[in-house]
């Protein structure tokens, strides 16, 4: 029998294949973000015939959009490793290939919500929930495309693996009841999920997996609540419609143009603050929305809110990687996708509780707008600490002795000063007359 090779280590080809991929994911994410995001349109049908509030309707949207988010359940098995995917083929234009892939959302939405509109007019809410099942049957034609890759980081650490492959090879050769060979492969199990889930124990990714929090709590409940509200201020229902449609198609173009700006040189290093900037205005167009009660003045905010929900959607899994590398981009996006599932989950339903109580919308976006910018400030606020830190490391540094030199990786510093003095030693003991270094 012919023995199977596994491919050679490379690195992120930024090409070829990889754009593939990127097709690929753009289905995905068309199958699934955009199709969840259009449930918000059979809002008003699910209410009408089942005869319950703001509340108990919302729980429909919620936990669709959860089992998308939340790993091993629903969308997931196809959305999170298809960006993972992306991550892995990319990395001097990571942010415009994550921009074109997750621009399927956008043009999704774009097409769906008027499509889904006229299905629910010809066929029934419930027709159109089966046409729409029929259409998300494309994901397995995604799986297809989805071609492994094993890059030079994935060996990083080959003594650890080593190991494991000698002590695997040593179980071989001993009884498969022995107690002996149980605790070895539990060993070394255990220490393969160290080192696959060691970024937890990171303070960066600690921040980032919280602001995430607030800020899934606030990105959700628009899409289960802009078409009520637009049809509570006296829009149509093809009008509504077609407020999803806009932000949608605004979402395409803030997907690529701010994957496309964020990879532009003098914007490469800014990748974080550009992140943060996006967050914070989603939250700030939030605010303004309880007092836009027209049409004219909603297509604006829907531009607007779609453009940088497509900026910070983008840079989601380039923050990640820029905190935990490609290694453990895989799992570090599961975890991250698990943590917007919570409040994907609970939101609405907040949110519809809130309406019900205050008889207006104003409360619920209010609290999703703060939510959002609390987000981006606690990101910049750990960001701007660490700068601060660094800053005075350097500064105690040079005050202390002017040879020292000091390297940060993280909490580890490295000091050479010694080095330093004893290479000055010898170059004074070299220039001595009569020097004999034997």
């Amino acid at each position: 029998m012919t023995k199977v090779t596994r491919a050679r280590s490379t690195s992120p080809p930024d090409g070829g294949w990889g754009w593939m991929i990127v097709a690929g994911c753009f289905l995905v994410t068309i199958c699934t973000r955009a199709v969840t995001r259009c449930i918000s349109i059979f809002f008003v049908e699910f209410q009408t015939y089942f005869t319950q509030d703001y509340a108990q309707t919302a729980w429909i949207h919620s936990i669709v959009d959860c089992m998308t988010m939340l790993c091993g359940l629903g969308f997931a098995l196809c959305y999170s490793p298809a960006i993972a995917m992306v991550g892995k083929y990319f990395s001097r234009r990571k942010a415009l290939a994550y921009g074109i892939a997750m621009s399927g959302s956008g043009i999704g939405t774009f097409i769906l919500a008027p499509v889904v509109q006229l299905l629910i007019e010809q066929f029934s809410w419930r027709g159109a929930l089966l046409i729409l099942g029929g259409f998300v049957l494309n994901l397995c034609v995604c799986g297809a495309l989805m071609r492994p890759i094993t890059l030079k980081e994935d060996h990083t650490t080959p003594k650890q693996n080593h190991v494991c492959r000698t002590q695997k090879q040593d179980f071989k050769c001993v009884s498969p009841c022995s107690r002996l060979m149980k605790e070895g492969v539990q060993t070394c199990l255990c220490c393969s999920l160290q080192q696959e889930y060691s970024f937890l124990l990171m303070s960066d990714f600690v921040v980032l997996a919280i602001s995430v929090l607030f800020m899934a709590y606030g990105c959700s409940p628009l899409f289960v609540y802009l078409v009520p509200y637009a049809l509570s201020v006296g829009v149509s229902h093809q009008q509504a419609a077609f407020l999803m449609s806009t932000l949608g198609v605004i979402d395409i173009i803030g997907n690529i143009t701010f994957g496309w700006l964020t990879d532009r040189r003098c914007l490469k290093n800014y990748q974080y603050v550009c992140y943060l900037f996006a967050v914070g205005l989603d939250g700030l167009c939030y605010l303004c929305l309880p007092v836009l009660q027209s049409l004219p003045l909603l297509v604006p905010f829907s531009c607007t809110f779609g453009y940088f929900d497509g900026a910070y959607v983008t840079l989601i899994p380039v923050v990640t990687a820029e905190i935990v590398g490609t290694t453990s981009l895989s799992s570090a996006l599961g975890v991250v996708y698990f943590l917007h599932a919570v409040p994907y989950l609970v939101s609405p339903p907040v949110a519809g509780w809130l309406v019900d109580t205050t008889g207006s919308y104003t409360a619920a976006f209010l609290l999703c707008g703060f939510s959002m910018i609390f987000s981006s400030v606690l990101l910049g606020f750990a960001r701007l600490i660490k700068k601060m830190k660094k800053t005075q490391l350097r500064f105690l540094a040079k005050e202390s002795d002017p040879k020292l030199q000091l390297w940060t990786n993280g909490s580890v510093a490295y000091s050479v000063a010694s080095e330093l003095d004893q290479k000055d030693g010898e170059s004074v003991a070299i220039a001595m007359p009569g020097y004999n270094p034997t």
